[in-house]
């Protein structure tokens, strides 16, 4: 962490460095009336993600995973998570990163993807980016079995969820993972937009 006009670090400890690592940083905060505070923050850093929701305008259709998330159970939530197929940015560009997460977790091909905007799904504790991506798919471009990557713990079922049900599941909390929201949400208003202007 370098300096900045705001803050300055004065310590940082790693506490753990696994899949990702916690650290635990000393930093000082200048706050808005000009005086500096001590503050202590843990940061987890497991990399930058991506994620992308497929969808198929002929039938209205959108492609999501299931998998389970122990955190989710920690926490006492149902911990088969419904989400748009995602993955963690390792050694490749954002969207080729993004283009083999979809061959591996949902077995579609997709050549042409639209990158949306990138989101800090939990900026107080957790360092991750996530680079949102948005494409159109058909029955033809299911090339592979999907499914996830055995050697990784991935058993990933994949499913193809009419928009209106996908949608309705926000609302029963079936669907409450932040960035499969945001990407719903995304295609609504998108859908909104294209039915206003429609003559």
């Amino acid at each position: 962490m370098t300096d900045g006009p705001n803050h300055r670090q004065l310590s940082a400890e790693k506490l753990s460095d696994f899949w990702g690592t916690l650290t635990k940083y000393e930093i000082k905060f200048k706050r808005r009336d000009g005086t500096w505070q001590n503050q202590v923050r843990e940061v987890y850093d497991h990399g930058n993600g991506v994620a992308c929701l497929l969808y198929n305008p002929a039938t209205d259709s959108v492609l999501l995973t299931k998998q389970f998330r122990l955190p989710a159970f920690l926490n006492g939530a149902q911990p088969l998570m419904i989400e748009a197929p995602a993955g963690l940015i390792e050694g490749a560009p954002a969207l080729v990163q993004m283009q083999a997460e979809l061959m591996q977790e949902t077995g579609y091909q997709i050549a042409k993807l639209d990158h949306l905007f990138d989101i800090y799904a939990s900026p107080g504790s957790v360092s991750e980016s996530i680079s949102l991506y948005r494409g159109f798919y058909c029955a033809a471009d299911k090339v592979g079995e999907g499914g996830g990557v055995h050697e990784e713990g991935e058993d990933i079922e994949v499913l193809e969820l009419p928009f209106s049900e996908a949608w309705a599941m926000i609302d029963t909390g079936e669907i409450c993972d932040a960035k499969t929201v945001i990407l719903l949400q995304r295609l609504y208003i998108e859908k909104l937009e294209q039915i206003r202007h429609e003559p």
